[in-house]
């Protein structure tokens, strides 16, 4: 694991105890997405980042899953979920910007919502090029991600809760996600689009 993770890791084995009650008033709207996000992916399939297994059961169910988290903690709770699901999932217990158990070139997909807003972003590239390196050529991804809005009113509400985003989860609206992945020799943008207003951005692309 990445000397930049330790204390991501450490911050999830002990928030992954309360996540699913902690998260729920914005889950109450994460999870009109999930179907749309997850429903149309085929083949193999992995997702950096499973958190508690929240989009287990969106999955379609000829999809092979590989879950990956870097805390052992979120994953015990994804554990549980996955007699939910109707597709077959392996989880492992890995750093998503080493992945040091995952072949190459194996995946038709990667799928990740809310990992790069979490992940710092000197390590951001890392995961990036194990993303490239994991998907076979011509291999798709979808990433969600929030950023700061540029509506002032907006913008004053994130701040209120820019503090207990950051203590609890990790994560910052400031990440620079998609100039990584535009900075990236063999991951193309093909789309990008917001889900709820200018927060909430939805990147999608492939392998060249």
């Amino acid at each position: 694991m990445r000397e930049e993770n330790l204390s991501l890791r450490a911050k999830y084995n002990i928030t992954a105890l309360f996540y699913d009650i902690l998260d729920y008033p914005w889950e109450r709207v994460y999870r009109k997405w999930r179907p749309e996000i997850l429903g149309n992916l085929r083949g193999k399939v992995l997702e950096a980042g499973v958190g508690t297994g929240r989009n287990f059961q969106h999955y379609h169910e000829s999809v092979e899953l590989t879950g990956l988290d870097l805390s052992h903690v979120m994953l015990r709770k994804a554990g549980k979920k996955v007699k939910n699901a109707k597709c077959k999932i392996e989880l492992l217990h890995d750093d998503a910007s080493i992945m040091h158990l995952v072949d190459s070139n194996q995946y038709d997909w990667v799928i990740s919502t809310f990992l790069c807003c979490v992940m710092p972003d000197e390590v951001q590239p890392h995961a990036l090029e194990q993303f490239s390196r994991v998907l076979k050529p011509g291999g798709k991804f979808k990433l969600l991600e929030m950023i700061y809005s540029r509506d002032k009113k907006i913008r004053q509400r994130q701040d209120l809760f820019t503090g207990f985003v950051e203590k609890v989860y990790g994560a910052r609206f400031d990440r620079h996600t998609l100039d990584f992945i535009n900075a990236s020799p063999d991951l193309e943008v093909t789309s990008t689009r917001f889900l709820k207003d200018d927060v909430y951005l939805l990147i999608e692309g492939q392998k060249n």
